[in-house]
């Protein structure tokens, strides 16, 4: 990235949860970390217990921002069978109704993004549901969230399964789609590295296909064996096709916020350990996609689509000579 100032780090804060922990000491472990300046916060589980002008305070007390808020409807065992898509319009409505109250909270906190991923929202056996009807009741859904409030961007994180086996947005083409059917400047997409990969994609390229036929709202950042969506620590199995991503951003001119959405409670890592492990791994990748920006070998080769001498030229600036 070339932005002057250092770009702002967020992270997933459910990553910092112990047993019986509350919201303020998840941020606090959080502020911890030194780097991490931002946070994203669920609706509505975060907010059982404190109102968004004390979350704000909170945040601000421990030297972070608010970057976003997320959905996250699996908290509520109705949503089942989803949320945008249940097949009882009851259900649908309060998901929506749900979801406008999110973005109340997130305009109260001053915050501009928030985050929609339908996990719930899918099928798992030929003949359970009628994909017409779930295609137009997810648009139907999401037109109305964007028309809420047009001043706070909906950003779709999709995801190709998991917890259903198909999900109703899994894919960067399918969301892609969905948007252009929508038509609101308001709605974007969520670039999350494990969702892509799981997804069969190409993280860069999918980033190059989202900056053409919408904006780019958000990054969240991790890493895994595209089998599941793993949330390992970032760059650790897939370091050149991460540089590939942050080489095409820079060049796209993203400068929003790097979200670690990454797992360390799953596998009982100390979450400020992992964090910092986050952000060294991060900053190194960053700094060889930037001194490649405008690398005359990479330029040349790949203008050839000549992968051995692109190969040998990443290696060297990962690796050395």
């Amino acid at each position: 990235m070339t932005r002057p100032n250092r770009p702002r780090y967020a992270t997933r804060l459910n990553a910092f949860k112990q047993k019986g922990d509350t919201v303020a000491q998840m941020i606090a472990r959080a502020g911890q970390v030194g780097g991490l300046n931002a946070a994203d916060l669920n609706f509505p589980d975060h907010f059982d217990h404190h109102s968004p002008a004390e979350l704000t305070q909170i945040l601000q007390e421990n030297g972070m921002a608010l970057n976003g808020l997320a959905m996250r409807y699996y908290t509520d065992p109705g949503f089942r069978l989803g949320a945008f898509t249940h097949p009882d319009e009851t259900v649908r409505r309060a998901a929506i109704d749900i979801t406008k109250r999110g973005l109340d909270a997130l305009a109260g906190m001053g915050g501009t993004v928030m985050t929609v991923w339908l996990g719930q929202d899918g099928f798992d056996y030929s003949f359970q549901g009628d994909y017409a009807r779930m295609w137009d009741d997810t648009l139907a859904a999401f037109a109305e969230v964007c028309d809420h409030n047009p001043a706070l961007d909906i950003s779709i994180e999709y995801k190709p399964n998991e917890p259903r086996s198909w999900s109703v947005l899994p894919d960067m083409a399918t969301t892609l789609h969905a948007i252009r059917d929508l038509g609101r400047a308001n709605l974007g997409v969520t670039l999350d590295f494990c969702h892509m990969l799981f997804a069969g994609e190409m993280p860069a390229r999918s980033a190059l296909l989202a900056s053409r036929y919408c904006r780019i709202m958000g990054v969240h950042l991790n890493d895994g064996y595209a089998k599941r969506d793993d949330g390992l620590i970032a760059g650790t199995v897939h370091p050149i096709q991460t540089v590939e991503l942050f080489w095409v951003l820079d060049r796209l001119g993203y400068d929003g916020v790097i979200y670690f959405d990454t797992f360390p409670d799953h596998g009982g890592m100390d979450p400020v350990e992992e964090s910092r492990a986050n952000l060294a791994l991060t900053e190194r990748l960053r700094t060889v996609a930037a001194g490649l920006r405008s690398d005359p070998v990479l330029t040349a080769a790949m203008a050839k689509q000549d992968a051995a001498t692109a190969t040998r030229r990443i290696a060297t600036a990962l690796y050395g000579a």
